[in-house]
């Protein structure tokens, strides 16, 4: 983003100290900072909490505020230093993913078990250890809560153009032009991909976000510093070995540039990765599921807890609903619709019926707008006048909820598609097979039927990579908003 002369002055202020305030020294300062008042606040509450509460589980036990204070006056230093050695003011891995966090908790227990060595060895009085959990539990919850609000604020900054990597690609296959487009549909992700460099193996396909080609690799030294770039992105499929090779040899240990290799598999990495060593070589193990360990107790825990309260709370209004229905139509109540789940196992998605009996079907029209399914308009006669309310307030899809009880489903995800759809995702339905279904995801809070299914399609596997707890309560927290403007809902 440049500041341009013609911008009225109060905007090109602002602009000047954008880019003044908005660079990895001050952003690093910055979180310096919040990390020490973090830590400050956490200190403060645990000693508040285990001495002045007069809460019955504490014992009585030493409560002196200048040895307390003395002992927090060292340890934050420490503690700063723990967070520089586990990476947490690293730039290169700074918001880029959610280990981020792990980083966090393990930087905090080594900063809570340096307390206990250091007054071990200096033989300082005893520190009560419910002080010490208490600052430990603090610091993590501290320190995750300002990071994720830094990640926020970070993301907003990139989509404008700060604190982005301007970057190369390098291979023009279609592995590389598939690269392209996946980091051009997230510029919150910080690389600004700024075009192609031309390997071995012509361009073969071009999408929507492709850039033309810039140079080669004979020329690429000098496109480097006509452009601006500081990432080179080798789309490994693209090159020969040698050239992989050469590559390396040249910018591996330049400070200016920075040398990233895809794994030439880049249609079926969204599933994650583990890497394990066989006669000292490293091999790949790509998992069955996109979601495990943690993650996937903690979507678990949310569909169930979710499934049966709604399903609990909301069943004397779906009783009404179905006897709705039955007088509306006078055929089934439920609708059965035959979709693929995880692994391509199908099975039949329950929906309250919204149309007639087939009879009428043959008056549907043949022709819709492009960006709508076929079965998915405004304009279909088959819809009763009770089922047109049902679509527009997304309460036909609630029996979903079984669903979900019954392990087909999750309370988000991907959208569901027919065994026939599933065709249309081409290669990227290789990661839609890694997770289940949902009832609501990224396409019911952007626009359901009134996006493109190229765009469908890309909403599905952004998510399925980016996968977080922390994004489906972000896109659960998003549904609500988006059922009530109704917009897309036929």
């Amino acid at each position: 983003m440049q500041a341009s002369s013609t911008l009225p002055p109060l905007l090109l202020q602002r602009d000047r100290w954008s880019r003044l305030l908005l660079t990895w020294p001050a952003v690093t300062g910055a979180l310096v900072l919040l990390d020490t008042l973090a830590l400050v606040a956490a200190f403060s509450t645990a000693y508040w909490i285990r001495f002045r509460s007069d809460l019955p589980i504490f014992r009585e036990g030493a409560d002196s505020v200048g040895f307390y204070s003395l002992l927090v006056m060292w340890a934050l230093p420490i503690w700063i230093a723990i967070f520089a050695m586990w990476q947490l003011y690293d730039h290169r891995t700074l918001f880029s993913g959610y280990g981020e966090y792990a980083r966090i908790g393990s930087a905090c227990t080594a900063g809570a078990l340096s307390i206990v060595l250091i007054s071990y060895l200096y033989d300082t009085p005893n520190i009560a250890r419910a002080w010490l959990l208490l600052v430990w539990l603090g610091s993590v919850m501290l320190i995750w809560g300002e990071r994720f609000c830094v990640r926020r604020l970070v993301r907003r900054a990139r989509t404008h153009g700060y604190l982005a990597s301007r970057a190369l690609v390098i291979g023009t296959n279609g592995e590389g032009d598939a690269l392209a487009q996946q980091l051009m549909s997230d510029p919150g992700a910080g690389v600004q991909v700024v075009g192609f460099v031309e390997g071995s193996q012509p361009l073969e396909q071009t999408g929507a976000f492709s850039l033309p080609v810039v140079g080669s690799l004979t020329n690429l030294d000098a496109r480097i510093a006509d452009l601006g770039v500081d990432l080179l992105v080798i789309a490994t499929g693209a090159l020969a070995r040698d050239e992989v090779l050469d590559l390396y040899g040249r910018f591996a240990h330049r400070q200016d540039v920075e040398l990233r290799m895809s794994s030439g598999l880049f249609e079926i990495l969204a599933t994650s990765v583990r890497v394990q060593h066989a006669g000292c070589v490293p091999l790949m193990t790509i998992d069955r599921v996109r979601i495990t360990g943690v993650d996937a107790m903690l979507k678990t825990l949310l569909d169930y807890t979710f499934a049966l309260t709604a399903l609990t709370i909301l069943s004397p209004v779906l009783l009404l609903v179905a006897v709705a229905v039955k007088l509306d139509s006078g055929g089934p109540i439920f609708y059965r619709r035959r979709v693929v789940g995880r692994s391509g196992k199908t099975f039949d998605a329950f929906k309250f019926c919204t149309m007639v009996a087939d009879r009428r079907k043959t008056s549907l029209p043949t022709t819709f707008p492009d960006r709508r399914r076929p079965d998915k308009s405004s304009l279909d006669p088959r819809i009763t006048r009770f089922g047109r309310f049902l679509r527009k307030a997304s309460i036909d899809e609630i029996p979903q909820l079984v669903n979900v009880l019954r392990g087909e489903m999750s309370l988000i995800g991907p959208r569901m598609v027919s065994p026939d759809e599933l065709e249309r995702y081409g290669k990227w339905q290789l990661n839609l097979l890694t997770v289940k279904p949902g009832i609501t995801g990224p396409w019911q809070v952007r626009g359901r039927a009134d996006i493109s299914y190229h765009e469908r399609v890309r909403l599905s596997t952004e998510y399925i990579r980016n996968y977080s707890i922390w994004l489906d309560i972000q896109i659960l927290m998003q549904t609500v908003p988006a059922v009530v403007k109704g917009r897309g809902a036929y």
